[in-house]
C-alpha cells in the first residue's frame, strides 16, 4: 500500500491500519464463532479495500502472516502470490490456520488454485493434524464434483459412514460436504449417500436461516437433485 508519501507500508503500518479500522461488534462475532483473541475485528469490505490498494506484496503477506492475527492472515491470502508458496509452505500455513472461516479463504484463494493441489488431497485426508484433514476432505469434495475420474466412491463412503460420527468438528463440516456432493452429483450413489446422511444424523437440527438449504445431508442432496430438474 502506498501511503502520502509514496512509500509501501511496512507491516507495522499495516498492523495498524487493520487495528484502526477494527470494531468490537465483528471482534466479539468472530470470537463467538471460533477466533481465537488476537484478532481486531475489520470489516471483511475493509479488508478487501486495503487489499486492493496494496494489490500483490508477497514479503509483506508473510509478514502478516507470521502474526497470527486473524485480520492480517486474512489480508495476507488477498495479497500473496500462491504461486510462489512452496508445497511445504502451504502446507505449513494450513495447519497453523485454527479459525475456519480463516482456514476456508485459504483454501478457497490458495489451495484451491494450486497447478498441484492433487498431491495433497489423501496425505491431508489421513492426517492426523484437524486442520490439514479438514483441507483434505474439501479436496475431495471438489474432485468428487468437478474431476471424479479415479475417485473410489464406494470407498469414500465407507470413510464417511465410518469416520464421520467421531471426526472433529471442522473434519465433520468438510466431510459431511463429500457426503452432499455424491449425493447431488453421482445418481448411482445417491441412495446409499441419503442412507449414511440419515443414519448418522449430523446436522439435522442444524439452524438455518430463512432462504438457505440445510447441511444436512439428505435435505441438502433432495433440494440440489430437485434444481437439476
Amino acid at each position: 500500500m502506498e501511503t502520502a508519501k509514496g512509500k509501501t507500508m511496512n507491516l507495522t503500518e499495516t498492523l495498524s491500519k487493520l487495528e484502526s479500522l477494527g470494531e468490537e461488534k465483528v471482534r466479539a462475532m468472530h470470537i463467538k464463532n471460533g477466533a481465537r483473541e488476537n484478532i481486531f475485528g475489520v470489516k471483511m469490505g475493509d479488508i478487501r479495500t486495503i487489499a486492493k490498494k496494496i494489490k500483490t506484496d508477497h514479503e509483506l503477506a508473510l509478514q502478516l502472516w507470521e502474526t497470527e492475527n486473524i485480520d492480517a492472515r486474512l489480508l495476507a491470502i488477498l495479497i500473496l502470490k500462491p504461486k510462489a508458496l512452496s508445497a511445504a509452505q502451504i502446507e505449513q500455513m494450513v495447519a497453523s490456520e485454527s479459525f475456519t472461516w480463516a482456514a476456508d479463504w485459504f483454501y478457497n484463494y490458495i489451495v484451491k488454485e494450486y497447478p498441484d493441489k492433487e498431491q495433497f488431497r489423501e496425505k491431508w485426508m489421513n492426517s492426523e493434524n484437524i486442520m490439514l484433514a479438514r483441507a483434505g476432505w474439501s479436496l475431495t469434495s471438489g474432485r468428487i464434483t468437478r474431476a471424479p475420474e479415479g475417485i473410489d466412491i464406494p470407498a469414500i463412503l465407507d470413510r464417511i459412514e465410518k469416520e464421520m460420527p467421531k471426526a472433529a468438528p471442522e473434519i465433520q463440516w468438510t466431510m459431511n460436504t463429500a457426503l452432499a456432493q455424491i449425493g447431488i452429483n453421482h445418481p448411482d450413489y445417491r441412495v446409499r449417500a441419503l442412507a449414511i446422511g440419515e443414519k448418522l444424523g449430523i446436522y439435522r437440527d442444524y439452524p438455518v436461516s430463512k432462504g438457505c438449504t440445510s447441511p444436512f445431508a439428505p435435505i441438502w442432496i433432495n433440494e440440489m437433485v430437485s434444481r437439476q430438474k
